[in-house]
């Protein structure tokens, strides 16, 4: 059983930064998902297991920025220039077999999840 467990949520003002951190009882193929009260849940960053790719939602380039270390099994996703829209809670997840494609952006092609984070980001 993969077992997921997530870190570093919080409230911070517009501006400001969070990490979070995802640790994995393996290496999988990983993303981030957010989903703020009303709506949908929305992927915002995917990385494969080597590290090497990664992927993001348009409203997140250029401020958020997904990272990890295998020999931690840990995934983090640091948060800058935050926004009151990000506020959401956030979920890290992991896929076996890893999704490919545009499957890397649903949430259905991802097996397991975190417990989720509250990320609160104030005007």
């Amino acid at each position: 059983q993969v077992q997921l467990v997530e870190s570093g949520g919080g409230s911070v003002q517009a501006g400001g930064s969070l990490r979070l951190s995802c640790a994995a009882s393996g290496q999988y193929a990983m993303g981030w998902f957010r989903q703020a009260p009303g709506k949908e849940r929305e992927f915002v960053a995917a990385i494969a297991w080597s590290g090497y790719s990664t992927y993001y939602t348009d409203s997140v380039k250029g401020r958020f920025t997904i990272s990890r270390d295998n020999d931690k099994n840990t995934v983090y996703l640091q948060m800058n220039s935050l926004k009151p829209e990000d506020t959401a809670v956030y979920y890290c997840a992991a896929a076996s077999p890893p999704p490919y494609g545009a499957n890397r952006y649903l949430a259905n092609k991802y097996n397991y999840w975190g417990q989720g984070t509250q990320v609160t980001v104030s005007s």
